[in-house]
C-alpha cells in the first residue's frame, strides 16, 4: 500500500496531510485512501466536504443526530462542563449530571425501566444487558440461566458478547470462536412482506423459535433474548404484526428476560420516546446510544426494570459491590452534559412529535421508489426506511456503489450488504425529504 495524503483546499495555510496513520473501521481502506471522502464542516441537515460542496444528510450521522447537526446549545453545554469538571473517576464517586441525566432518561422509558447504566457505545450496552441478565438470575437463585437467544440478520454491536449475538455472518466468520450458549431464532425478513409499508402480515409464527429453544435446551438454562424492535443494520427489518407481542408471552411464560436493543429504534425514530412504546410491548431491559447525546458525545445507556435491579440489590452484602461492571468512562460528566442539551432539545422543539407527523410524508417519497431502477424492495417504518437494490451477482457490490454514488451527488447514508438506510434527522422538512427523494432516484438510474 503506497503512501496516501491530502490537502485540506479551504485551510489558510496548506499542509499534507497523511492518510496511512488512522486504520479506518468497516472500511475499505485502501480503497478510500486512494480516493478519499472527507467531510470538514456540517449544520442541520447538512455536511460539507473538504472541496466545499454540500451534501445532505439522510442518516442522521448514522442513527445519531436527531436533532441535525453542530446544535450550539450541546457544544456549549459541553464546553461550560468541561470547564467546571473534566473528569471524575465513576467508581466510588459521582457528579451531580449522571443522576440528573438518569432521571430524564427514566422518564422516557415505559414501564418500570427506571435505573439506568451508562456506557459509551451500543456494543458496551449489549455486553452489559448480558451481564445484567446473568446478575438478576444468580440473585434469583437459577446460576444455570446462562443461554442466550438472538436472531440471524441481528447486529449488538462488535465487542465480543454482542459479536455472539449477533446473526451477521460478516461479523462473528473472522473472530470465532465466539461465546457458547447462543441460539439464533430465524430472522423475519420475508418475500412475502416486500415492499410492505409497517409491519407485514406474514411471519408472527417465527416467534415460536424461542419456544423451540425452551423445548431444546429448557428455559431454567436460558437469561434472556435480545431483538432488535427493528433490525436495522441488516436494512430496516420490521417485525410482523403480533410478533414481539409473541416474544413477549413466552418469555413472561418461561421466566426468560426479553431485552430490546434500541440503539438505532430509541429516541423519536419510530413516532415515540422508543420503539417499545411504538409497538406497545415491554422489555425487561432496553439499551440505547446514537442519538442519546445527538452523536456529539460518545454515550450509551442501559435501562433496566426496578425489578430486576432491586432484585440484584437485595442479593449483595451489606457495604459490597452488587454489580461488579462498569467502564471508566461511565457518566462522563461532559457525555452526560450532552445528553441533557440533546434531551432539552427534543422536547423543547416537539421533535418526536415532528418526526411522527413527518413519517407519512417520508414514507409516501421513500415508496415512490418502488419502480425505479434497480430496486429490489422498500421498507419502511416512521422516520426508517430501506431501498434494497438488486445484486449484480456480488452481495453488497451494488450496494456499495450506490453508496460511493450518493455521496459523489451530495447526500450521505450508510450501506449495508445492497440495501441503503435512510434516516435523515428529525428536523428534515418536507423540501428536505424531496431532496433525498429525488437524488436517491437520480443515482439508482447512473449506477
Amino acid at each position: 500500500m503506497g503512501h496516501a495524503e491530502f490537502t485540506l483546499r479551504d485551510q489558510a495555510q496548506t499542509k499534507p496531510i497523511s492518510l496511512d496513520e488512522y486504520w479506518m473501521p468497516f472500511t475499505p481502506n485502501r480503497e478510500f485512501k486512494a480516493h478519499p471522502r472527507l467531510v470538514v464542516r456540517a449544520e442541520g441537515m447538512y455536511y460539507w466536504n473538504d472541496r466545499g460542496e454540500k451534501i445532505i444528510d439522510a442518516a442522521s450521522g448514522m442513527f445519531c443526530c436527531a436533532a441535525g447537526h453542530a446544535r450550539k446549545e450541546i457544544a456549549e453545554a459541553v464546553h461550560k462542563q468541561l470547564r467546571e469538571l473534566d473528569f471524575i473517576a465513576p467508581f466510588l464517586r459521582g457528579h451531580p449530571k449522571s443522576f440528573e441525566l438518569a432521571a430524564r432518561v427514566a422518564e422516557l422509558t415505559p414501564g418500570d425501566l427506571n435505573r439506568i447504566f451508562f456506557t459509551n457505545s451500543g456494543s458496551e450496552a449489549v455486553d452489559t444487558a448480558m451481564k445484567v441478565a446473568l446478575a438478576y438470575h444468580q440473585a434469583r437463585g437459577e446460576a444455570g440461566r446462562t443461554m442466550f437467544v438472538s436472531r440471524e440478520r441481528a447486529y449488538h454491536g462488535v465487542n465480543f458478547g454482542g459479536v455472539s449475538l449477533s446473526g451477521m455472518v460478516n461479523n462473528r466468520r473472522r473472530f470465532g470462536p465466539t461465546l457458547p450458549g447462543i441460539a439464533h431464532m430465524r430472522h423475519t425478513h420475508l418475500k412475502e412482506n416486500r415492499f410492505t409499508r409497517g409491519e407485514g402480515a406474514h411471519g408472527a409464527e417465527l416467534a415460536d423459535d424461542l419456544l423451540r429453544f425452551v423445548n431444546l435446551y429448557g428455559a431454567e438454562n436460558i437469561a434472556a433474548c435480545f431483538v432488535e424492535p427493528i433490525a436495522g443494520s441488516t436494512g430496516c427489518l420490521i417485525p410482523p404484526k403480533g410478533y414481539l407481542k409473541r416474544l413477549r408471552d413466552i418469555c413472561d411464560a418461561h421466566g426468560i428476560l426479553l431485552v430490546f436493543d434500541e440503539v438505532i429504534t430509541g429516541f423519536g425514530r419510530t413516532g415515540q420516546n422508543f420503539a417499545a412504546q411504538t409497538f406497545g410491548v415491554t422489555p425487561d431491559v432496553i439499551t440505547m446510544a446514537k442519538a442519546l447525546t445527538n452523536g456529539a458525545q460518545p454515550m450509551g445507556a442501559v435501562a433496566i426494570s426496578t425489578r430486576i435491579h432491586d432484585a440484584i440489590m437485595a442479593a449483595a452484602q451489606d457495604g459490597a459491590i452488587e454489580f461488579f461492571h462498569g467502564y471508566t468512562y461511565s457518566a462522563h460528566p461532559a457525555a452526560c452534559a450532552a445528553g441533557l442539551a440533546a434531551l432539552d432539545i427534543y422536547r423543547d422543539e416537539a421533535l418526536f412529535e415532528r418526526g411522527r407527523e413527518l413519517a407519512p410524508y417520508f414514507q409516501d417519497a421513500m415508496f415512490s421508489l418502488k419502480d425505479a431502477r434497480h430496486v429490489a424492495d422498500i421498507r419502511g417504518y416512521g422516520m426508517f426506511a430501506a431501498i434494497e437494490v438488486e445484486s449484480d451477482g456480488v452481495a453488497g457490490h451494488r450496494g456499495h456503489l450506490y453508496q460511493k454514488q450518493l455521496f459523489e451527488n451530495g447526500l450521505h447514508l450508510k450501506t449495508t450488504g445492497d440495501s441503503a438506510i435512510v434516516a435523515p434527522p428529525l428536523i428534515a422538512t418536507r423540501q428536505h425529504i424531496d431532496e433525498i427523494r429525488d437524488k436517491l432516484e437520480r443515482t439508482l438510474a447512473e449506477i
